[in-house]
């Protein structure tokens, strides 16, 4: 083989060792990396595409208390009608005496039984009848806490926590790292709640405390559990912290993600991107609420001597507001605490991971 011929060979033997190199790296990137969610709208997003993934089959769900049927018979309008399940669990029809139950059976079940009714008391000799649930008021889940929108959700069909999560519009700017559901203790149930629920015997309920990350790393049922009705879902907020003046790179709130980890001045600082060239790093002030006179105290801070180790570092409590100026303003902080910091709709609220 001549020597051009050996290069050729060579250029491409070396072309396809980098490719395949390229491409194992990539798939080794893929096995090992995780998905960070660093933004609200990150994580509805992903709590909505696993929710569409988890939907469970729809089946025909129980009839229950306060629920309203439309039950129709096919050639005879007079019989057909709205009616509503009583507290209980029975309802009238006309030209059938007496009550009849239907708490805790099918759409179908009824659809059979008021058939029997019909032709018992001689009023239709060969009916057809259907029922369905015009509305479920039977079966309601409570959605509380940080979540874009409260909401009582009716459950119709077996539902996830993830599904309920979605109807509520997703988790808000300011929720914490924690969904906590609340149920009623149930003999039929009891033998799926995961490992991590607690009960308290005096309220004779369940807390089942689930992290967000590990619902939304894997959408795994021991985390996507099945809500029933009667459970309350609580999304708790996060502490929040306000860095705020023209002092600071980055002014606005930040989502305390990591309970139970104090957050100092510095660390404050830190998220807020440090301070700026015109910063007035010693006269810096924290805005605390007191809850004795309802007002906000003003706590002076100063940062320089804290970096320089000539005095310590000051821990900062939820909803406490940093406020470092710059050189004007010094006269803004003199007009008045509230005027100078403006917390309002036009803060940016930032997640911290």
């Amino acid at each position: 083989m001549s020597s051009t011929g050996c290069r050729v060979l060579g250029w491409l033997w070396v072309k396809s060792f980098w490719l395949m190199a390229v491409l194992l790296i990539g798939i080794l990137q893929a096995a090992s990396g995780q998905e960070k969610f660093e933004t609200p709208q990150q994580t509805n997003d992903k709590i909505q595409q696993l929710a569409i993934l988890a939907r469970a089959h729809p089946v025909d769900t129980p009839i229950g208390s306060g629920d309203l049927l439309h039950i129709d018979v096919f050639d005879v309008p007079e019989l057909s009608r709205d009616v509503r399940v009583s507290d209980t669990g029975d309802i009238s029809y006309p030209l059938v005496p007496g009550k009849i139950p239907v708490a805790g059976t099918t759409s179908f079940q009824v659809e059979s039984k008021l058939g029997q009714l019909l032709i018992e008391n001689g009023l239709v000799s060969h009916p057809q009848v259907s029922v369905f649930v015009k509305e479920q008021n039977s079966a309601p889940v409570t959605v509380v806490g940080a979540v874009n929108h409260t909401m009582v959700y009716q459950v119709v069909r077996p539902t996830t926590l993830l599904e309920v999560l979605t109807a509520a519009g997703g988790i808000a700017d300011t929720a914490g790292s924690m969904v906590i559901v609340t149920r009623p203790m149930r003999s039929n149930t009891a033998k799926e709640e995961p490992t991590n629920a607690t009960t308290d015997p005096t309220r004779e309920e369940q807390k089942i405390t689930i992290r967000v990350q590990d619902l939304l790393e894997s959408g795994d049922s021991v985390y996507n559990i099945q809500i029933y009705g009667g459970d309350t879902v609580t999304v708790p907020p996060a502490g929040i912290i306000y860095v705020l003046g023209f002092g600071v790179m980055q002014p606005g709130g930040y989502v305390l993600q990591g309970h139970g980890e104090q957050i100092t001045v510095l660390k404050a600082v830190a998220l807020a991107h440090g301070l700026t060239n015109f910063a007035k790093s010693d006269a810096a002030v924290i805005m605390r609420n007191n809850p004795a006179t309802g007002q906000k105290d003003a706590i002076p801070v100063r940062i320089k001597k804290i970096e320089n180790h000539k005095s310590d570092d000051v821990p900062l409590q939820s909803n406490d507001i940093l406020y470092v100026p710059d050189n004007k303003g010094m006269k803004a902080l003199a007009r008045g605490a509230e005027a100078a910091i403006g917390i309002g709709s036009g803060v940016a609220i930032y997640r911290v991971q």
